[in-house]
This record gives structure tokens, C-alpha cells and sequence, in this order.
């Protein structure tokens, strides 16, 4: 197609066909790679296997050792085939039983997943945060930007349990926290989704997140209902009124594509498979810092004893897990 005389003119769909191109090409560049270095390997063996070469060997086993985890992520990737697996994606994480608990509970989800796209290199950007009356988060929405976020994260929807000596009793007692954790893809701007005013109720409002004197002294944030499906957004981040109103705006179109594309057809029926009541015995995965330290997949029963580690971002094998278990 790009070898057509008058590709170039093509504007708008030119872009879109080079941004399909660009996205094939990253798909089968490391493909062609690591075949390429095993046939390397191959001849590498060869000469190993005549000349006795230790020194050679132990490259060749680093060599296999490489190969192998970059396969392996390989593999993962293929499984984000989804129809919207390569999109951004949109988190919200929710305090459900447990008080103040529940939300110091929704601050450590968040942290961990910030630092779990700080270490894949995606950009994320807080959009809306309402605090805790005494400490913690009662609710937050953040968008997660790069290729395959929405891929990833979709294995984290549904309910997270904690278990741990409660930092809020003075009685040093054993405490069960929940927090939900709901995530649906960003739409692309060729998506037209048609929102009509006349269903959209736009309410301003203070700032209730840190942002210093400017956050707390004007209505800059942005509230909007869509008084047809019931749908409420809202966004907070920016100073500017104007810009969290289309930031609220993203959003809720991404809502109503998700429910219209639910409605149409069930191929987004794993976003709701876990939004269950967000309290005992509906978990995915619990947390549990007492009297054990453990993390536990309950859908794929992964378990992993460096509840540290997990906090802080090292999901990815839970993920994987999730994501061969699906497939």
C-alpha cells in the first residue's frame, strides 16, 4: 500500500496504515531475531562440541539463558491478542469493607501499580483522587499509557484482599481490608462515539487532591453525568477547567464504548466477570502480611511469599499466570 503513487496524499489514512505497519514490524522484529541467533547458537554448538572449548560453552549457555527469557516474553505478548489489548488503559481502584484500612489499602494498590508502569515505561497520570477521612485513598482513577497497558492490566480486575496488623489500631490487632480494581481500555480517537449535551450533566467543584493554593481556590474540577445510562466521571488533575472536562469527557466515552461494545456482543464480558460485592469470599488474590507472609492468585492459585516485593510492583508472573489460565 505504501508503495502506491499517491500514498503520501493520503493524509489521515496514510498515518493510520504506517501506525499498522509500525506495529507489525514490532511484532515480528524480535521474532526474526531470536531466530537468527539460534541458528547462531546452532553453529556455535558445533564448534564447541569439536574443540572442547569451556570458555565458549559457558558464553553459549548465557547466550540460551538470554534467548530463553526473551522467548518467554515472546509468548506473553502473544497472548495479548485481544481486540483491545494494545490500547492504553484506564484504572480505578475503590475502598470496599474494612474503614480506613480499606483505604490505606487503595494508597498501597495504587503505589504498587505506578511502580509496576514505572518499570515498564509507561507514562501514568492521576485524573481523579478523593482522600481517606483519616488516612489512605477512598477512591482513584489513573490512565496507564503505552502499548499492551490495557493487555497487562486486565488481570487485575476484581476484588484485592490485605491481612496485616492494622498501623491504625492501637490494639495491635489483625485486620481484613478489601479494595476493588476495575480497568477498561482507552478508545481510539477513530472511534466516534456520539454523546449528545443534552444527556451530559456538567457539574464544577474544589479540587479535593494536593495540587498547592490554586487547587482549593477554584472550581477546576469537573464532574459529568450521563443522565441517559447513569454514568458519572469525573476528573480533578488539571488546573484548567476547560482541560479536565475533556479529560472527563475521554473517559466517559471510553465507558460508553465499553458498555455499547458489552451490549452488542459479550467480547468484553471479562471486565465485568469479577466486579462482584467488594467484601469476603469474592477475591482474586489476597494479600496476607499476617501471621504469614504470602500473595495468592485465587483464580490461578500462584502463590508468592515475597509479599514486599509483589507491593512493589514485581506483579508480572501473576499476570502471566492470569493470562495463559484465560487462554
Amino acid at each position: 500500500m505504501m508503495l502506491e503513487p499517491h500514498f503520501w496524499e493520503g493524509g489521515e489514512t496514510a498515518q493510520k496504515i504506517l501506525k499498522e505497519r509500525t506495529s507489525l514490524l514490532e511484532g515480528l522484529s524480535p521474532w526474526k531475531q531470536e531466530k537468527k541467533d539460534l541458528e547462531e547458537m546452532e553453529i556455535l554448538l558445533q564448534l564447541i562440541e569439536e574443540q572442547k572449548d569451556e570458555e565458549e560453552a559457558q558464553e553459549l549457555l548465557d547466550r540460551i539463558e538470554k534467548s530463553e527469557k526473551a522467548i518467554d516474553q515472546m509468548e506473553f505478548r502473544r497472548m495479548l491478542g485481544g481486540e483491545h489489548d494494545e490500547r492504553n488503559a484506564i484504572v480505578s481502584i475503590n475502598a470496599g469493607a474494612g474503614g480506613t484500612e480499606a483505604q490505606d489499602w487503595v494508597e498501597m494498590l495504587l503505589r504498587m501499580y505506578l511502580r509496576w508502569a514505572e518499570d515498564k515505561g509507561y507514562p501514568t497520570e492521576i485524573i481523579d483522587i478523593l482522600s481517606g477521612d483519616e488516612a489512605g485513598l477512598k477512591n482513584v482513577t489513573f490512565t496507564v499509557n503505552g502499548r499492551y497497558a490495557y493487555g497487562y492490566l486486565k488481570a487485575e480486575v476484581g476484588i484485592h484482599r490485605l491481612v496485616r496488623i492494622s498501623p491504625f489500631d492501637a490494639g495491635a490487632r489483625r485486620h481484613t481490608s478489601f479494595a476493588s480494581v476495575f480497568v477498561i481500555p482507552e478508545v481510539p480517537e477513530d472511534i466516534v462515539i456520539e454523546i449528545d449535551e443534552k444527556d451530559l450533566r456538567i457539574d464544577t467543584f474544589r479540587s479535593s487532591g494536593a495540587g498547592g493554593q490554586h487547587v482549593n481556590k477554584t472550581d477546576s474540577a469537573v464532574r459529568i453525568t450521563h443522565l441517559h445510562t447513569g454514568i458519572v466521571v469525573q476528573c480533578q488533575n488539571e488546573r484548567s477547567q476547560h482541560k479536565n472536562k475533556a479529560t472527563a469527557l475521554k473517559i466517559l466515552k471510553a465507558r460508553l464504548y465499553e458498555k455499547e461494545m458489552k451490549e452488542k456482543s459479550e467480547k468484553l464480558g471479562e471486565l465485568h466477570s469479577n466486579k462482584k460485592e467488594i467484601a469476603w469470599g469474592s477475591q482474586i488474590r489476597s494479600y496476607i502480611m499476617h501471621p504469614y507472609k504470602m500473595v495468592k492468585d485465587h483464580r490461578t492459585d500462584m502463590v508468592i511469599h515475597q509479599v514486599d516485593r509483589v507491593l512493589d510492583g514485581e506483579i508480572d508472573d501473576f499476570m502471566k499466570a492470569y493470562l495463559l489460565n484465560a487462554a
